[in-house]
């Protein structure tokens, strides 16, 4: 079980690899441009010193032939690391660029996936992972956890590598679903991981426990003061 952040705010991937089990972070145009005109390479690279060299770092090609895909990706694997899985959209093209990259030797990640077919696509074309975008297919009304389910089930039937790396949560409730019918991974934006955390349901039950040790012991005692 792997849980990724989806987001470059050098802030919040500090203080949740401090504290959580996070096994890497991934990255698109879009959650680059939430960042602002970065400079580039610099952050990606400091996100790798955060995250340690086991963790997986998923940054996305953005060109729009293979061969500007393939020029992105040997950029990206120069300028960072020749561990980063480069993420390549599920696409006719982007599917060729799989392929190249596989037999180059990278790790590829099979993004934008919203129907089971590009998933089975992808998991035969070799992608380490494949991020299937769990809220945006119910809202297409698509079954995602089904879908999940299956790429699941083609995996163990034909021993392949690929892990399924959900991704496009709106709520943790879809995050659960998607580990149940046999995610390996799940990438998720910090508001997923705070409404997980700080549910008032939580903090009352620990503010009970420190009221009823201090209603014995005194305020601000421990078990380390006895």
């Amino acid at each position: 079980m792997e849980f990724l952040l989806d987001t470059i705010h050098l802030a919040d991937i500090e203080r949740y690899t401090k504290c959580l089990p996070i096994a890497g972070v991934t990255s698109n145009p879009t959650i680059v441009k939430k960042e602002g005109k970065i400079d580039f390479f610099p952050h990606m690279r400091k996100i790798r010193q955060l995250i340690g060299p086991k963790a997986t770092l998923h940054v996305q090609v953005v060109g729009q032939t293979p061969e500007a895909m393939l020029a992105d990706a040997h950029t990206i694997l120069k300028n960072i690391d020749e561990s980063v899985y480069i993420k390549v959209p599920t696409t006719e093209l982007g599917l060729q660029v799989i392929k190249q990259l596989k037999a180059e030797g990278h790790h590829v990640t099979a993004t934008a996936i919203y129907t089971k077919f590009q998933g089975y696509l992808a998991i035969a074309a070799g992608a380490d992972y494949i991020a299937p975008y769990y809220n945006r297919m119910e809202n297409m009304n698509l079954d995602a956890a089904t879908a999940v389910a299956e790429f699941a089930k083609l995996i163990q039937q034909n021993n392949a590598n690929t892990k399924i790396l959900a991704a496009s949560f709106h709520n943790i409730g879809q995050v659960n679903t998607a580990f149940e019918n046999g995610a390996q991974a799940a990438t998720m934006g910090v508001d997923i991981i705070q409404a997980a955390l700080q549910m008032p349901a939580i903090d009352q039950a620990v503010k009970a426990f420190t009221s009823d040790w201090e209603s014995i012991y005194g305020p601000q005692q421990t078990i380390h003061d006895l």
